[in-house]
Parts: structure tokens; sequence; C-alpha cells
């Protein structure tokens, strides 16, 4: 089973696109034209989509939609510093992480004359509005485990921005969640979750791992600035209490795969295990036993969740989801 993450086709209207990367939690610029003097190649509130990678949707094509491309994915990246009066202008060295923020989250306009500045032939000018979305990447989860708890977390994933890869060797636990009609003419199976949500069927769970925390210190790396609090998440909660171990030391062993030390445990993947008092102790126990340090071992979060009192799957699935949340907000 190919274990690695397809990318969807763009869309291709702005509406759609608006609703999918929102969604997604995917960074995003809405670029609206918002003032029209003469003649332009869009019309007043035409609108199109840009992320750090793709664009939908059209304010005229040449170099008026070239130049509003680079401008978002600049915006998108902190490159760029507003100037009520001439725009933008690059961004000083030494501004705060914050204050980046702060930019990226406001809106911005620039104005175009498509003559002069441009070499378009229609002469006129306009003006584009550039509000930036998701400028913080969403977190992203792996999920081990079909069982009530994890199904009573979906159902609150489904409502935040996130991408979710949910795992489970057992076919069964996911047939609540099946299109009929892909049953009826045994094609490829289709779910009724979020787009965000992706089920996956493996026997060997195990195996989606070294990838996940690979893509972690892939996204850590390229985009560090970004960074709010900790994004991605491995959350084990099995049926099987030898399953769960295995996925732990198969995180644990991923880490030291590749070459993380004492100084850099905090840009690791947020790793928990649902669990009692008691099967934390004797995991832990388990693991210094086999020549884990301590440091290492103390990357695991056992039990998972806040301490809220509720033993009910949802009252569980609520304690997970706020932690998470508190991490991500780095709160």
């Amino acid at each position: 089973m190919n274990k690695s993450l397809i990318a969807p086709m763009p869309p291709t209207k702005w509406y759609d696109g608006l609703a999918q990367y929102q969604h997604q939690g995917i960074a995003h610029v809405l670029a609206t034209v918002v003032a029209v003097n003469g003649s332009a190649p869009r019309e007043l509130q035409s609108k199109m989509i840009v992320t750090l990678d793709d664009r939908c949707d059209t304010l005229g094509g040449g170099s008026l939609e070239h130049d509003v491309t680079i401008t978002a994915r600049q915006l998108l990246n902190g490159e760029l510093d507003p100037n009520e009066s001439r725009g933008f202008k690059p961004l000083k060295e030494g501004k705060s992480e914050k204050a980046q923020a702060v930019r990226r989250d406001a809106v911005y306009t620039k104005h175009y004359p498509l003559g002069a500045t441009l070499a378009q032939c229609c002469g006129g000018s306009v003006t584009v509005m550039f509000e930036c979305f998701n400028v913080i990447p969403p977190m992203s989860l792996l999920v081990f485990g079909a069982g009530h708890v994890a199904a009573a977390l979906m159902s609150i994933l489904a409502e935040l921005p996130c991408q979710v890869d949910w795992v489970d060797s057992r076919p069964e636990m996911f047939e609540r969640y099946l299109v009929q009609e892909s049953i009826a003419t045994d094609q490829q199976k289709t779910y009724q979750l979020p787009a965000h949500i992706r089920p996956h069927i493996d026997e060997d769970p195990v195996d989606f791992i070294q990838p996940f925390v690979a893509n972690s210190m892939r996204g850590a790396s390229v985009n560090p600035s970004a960074k709010k609090g900790t994004q991605y998440f491995i959350l084990v909660m099995t049926h099987d209490h030898s399953l769960d171990f295995d996925l732990v030391r198969a995180t644990l062993d991923a880490y030291v795969k590749i070459g993380i030390d004492s100084s850099s445990l905090s840009s690791l993947p947020y790793l928990g295990c649902i669990s009692s008092a008691t099967k934390a102790k004797r995991f832990r126990d388990r693991l210094l036993q086999r020549d884990y340090n301590e440091q290492m071992v103390d990357k695991l979060t056992m039990p998972i969740g806040l301490n809220t009192g509720g033993k009910e799957p949802m009252a569980v699935a609520i304690s997970i989801a706020a932690q998470v949340l508190q991490l991500y907000n780095n709160l």
C-alpha cells in the first residue's frame, strides 16, 4: 500500500480554492481587485487564490497576475513590510517573529498602473487587496487506532484546520464511514469523512512512522520562522498493547535515525499513547531496559490528554484535543 500522501489537483475557481484551503488549513492569499480605472484585464471584485505551491482562478493573466502571485507568496513567507505611501517594502532585518506574524495577518493593498509599470496594453490601472489566511502551518496528526476514543476524536478534528492520517489494520473499523455506492460497485473505497481526514487500512501500521517523522523535520527546516508551537502529533491508541509499544519504539527509533540530539528534542513531533498509570509505568520501564535514554523516553506522553476527569470516549477525546491545541498554540 502506498503510504505517501498524494496531493489533490488544485481547484480552478477561487471560491472552491478558498473553501478547500480554509478547511485543510493550507496557507493562502485571497487577491481581490478592489478598484479599476480605465481599461483592465478583469472587472471589479475579480478574485484569485495563491498558495506557496499553487494558484487558482485569474486576475487576467500576464504581468499583473505574475506580480500578484509573487507578492502573495512573499507575504506568505513573511518577506514584505507595508508602507502606506508606496505599497510594499522588503521586511527589515531584525524584525521579530511576532512582528512578522502580525504583518502577515493584516490586509494589504497594492496599486498597479498597467501600462506604465507592467507594460500591459490595457493601459488602465487596478488596485489589488491581499488577504492572508492560515499563515501558521496547520496541525498534522498521525493517529493509530480506530476505536471509540479515536472515532470521537475525529468528530472534533473534523471541525479544525489540520491534516489527519488515521491508521488501523482492521478494515471493519472504517466500515461505518464507507460510502455505500463504492461498496456496491466494488471500486476504490470512498469514505464519508472530511477531505483532511484520510483513513488508511494497513497490516503494518509501524511503516507510517518514519515518513511522518521525516516530513516533520523537513517542514521545520523549510520554514522555521512560521512555527508557532508543536505542529506534528503522533497519537497511539490501538486495541493492542503490544502494537502500542511497537509504535512507540518505532517513533523513538525514528528520532534516533534522523540524528536528533538532546538540544533538538523540542523540535520533534509530539508522541502520546493512551494508557492507564500502570500501563505508562510498564512502558517506561521496558523502554529504559532497552537502553533508550531518559531524555528520549521523556518525549513520550502517557497517558495522553489533559486531566479532565471524564472517562467516556468523548470526554477522553476532548482532553486529547485540548492538549494538542495547547501545544500547537504554545500555551
